[in-house]
């Protein structure tokens, strides 16, 4: 059943507030794929904070008009799907993930600060470690040299224990 026009309206106005937070928007090509696998796909998009949704590309190009993704038009045909989010590399690695356990999903394109990407943009963009991951690396290589130290000190305490026991 098709929608009528406040619901065209609403949902270019949903996907247009989606927009207007978002980084990135990662499109697949969704033919032939289980419910329970798109079940599945929607709860990882979910859990990362990715909004992915199978949306009308008419629609869509009505969202994205006059915003940094207005590139990513002219690669909207077919039957898609759309993970948009405000994590750089969420929706891309969502949906590359899904991909490669899933012959079903096929990368089509995406657009990251203004630039239209290709599917292998796509899945280079999915490779970067997330904010979190590079903010524990820092963490760790911060607190390498405090415990380093730290090391050192108690080696050195026992070292004077045992001579001072020795003597």
């Amino acid at each position: 059943m098709g929608l009528n026009l406040d619901d065209k309206k609403a949902v270019v106005a949903e996907v247009s507030a989606q927009v207007a937070n978002a980084q990135t928007i990662a499109v697949a090509e969704y033919r032939g794929i289980a419910v329970g696998d798109l079940t599945a796909l929607r709860a990882k998009a979910r859990e990362s904070g990715v909004y992915l949704r199978v949306l009308k590309n008419t629609l869509v190009r009505r969202a994205i008009a006059g915003t940094p993704f207005e590139g990513l038009a002219g690669d909207l045909t077919g039957p898609l799907i759309y993970g948009i989010s405000t994590d750089p590399v969420a929706a891309a690695k969502v949906l590359n993930d899904f991909a490669k356990g899933n012959d079903k999903i096929v990368l089509r394109a995406g657009s990251y600060s203004g630039k239209t990407l290709d599917k292998a943009g796509i899945q280079a963009l999915a490779s970067i470690p997330s904010r979190e991951e590079l903010l524990a690396r820092l963490v760790g290589v911060m607190q390498a040299p405090v415990s380093g130290m730290a090391g050192v000190l108690a080696a050195l305490a026992k070292k004077r224990e045992e001579e001072g026991a020795a003597a």
